[in-house]
């Protein structure tokens, strides 16, 4: 082998290898945008969790606040709606899951599974129908003292479990936790 030769088929390597990196860092170039457009936008991530004052809200009202798109519902629940939801057994449940997102997913629909606080004052839930997404009257609507949606017919009690209709389940209860005394945090 000639010295030509082999500075020829050591050219050629080089010339292959250089064109293999100027292909691999193009490509990574034109797909790291695909990929980082996945990620959520700013909006979305000062969204993924709020503050929610609660000191103005009376004993028996509820406020409609939007989380991540969706209505949330925060009901300071009198006593009478406690111990409405309280004596309500399971068996009487469509729906015996309490679809708490603080809890392990198998946890029982009791009323106390389903309230933010130990006494069962204060309850938290997603505003939005299991069955076709429409939002629930509240305001102690329907046949059970809790939510109505009138697009179908869906009864939630007022521990908004579903009671009646064709809801599958019940309100879903999102992350939520006390930030203080005065203040809910969602997410």
């Amino acid at each position: 082998m000639s010295h030509v030769e082999d500075h020829d088929s050591v050219r050629r390597d080089f010339l292959y290898y250089a064109t293999a990196g100027v292909g691999a860092v193009a490509t990574g170039a034109a797909v790291w945008p695909l990929i980082n457009q996945m990620n959520p936008s700013a909006d979305v991530q000062a969204l993924s969790s709020i503050l929610v004052p609660i000191d103005a809200i009376e004993v028996g009202e509820q406020i409609t606040v939007k989380w991540r798109g969706k209505p949330v519902f925060i009901r300071r629940r009198d006593q009478d709606d406690i111990d409405l939801a309280r004596s309500v057994k399971l068996e009487e449940l469509v729906d015996p899951i309490a679809r708490n997102a603080n809890l392990p997913p198998d946890a029982p629909a009791t009323d106390e599974n389903r309230t933010l606080d130990e006494n069962g004052e204060w309850l938290v839930e997603m505003g939005v129908c299991t069955h076709l997404g429409c939002v629930p009257l509240g305001n102690k609507a329907g046949d059970f003292g809790g939510w109505f949606c009138p697009c179908h017919g869906s009864h939630y009690d007022s521990a908004g479990r579903i009671r009646k209709g064709p809801a599958p389940r019940n309100l879903d209860v999102p992350i939520a936790k006390f930030f203080d005394e005065q203040t809910i945090q969602l997410g």
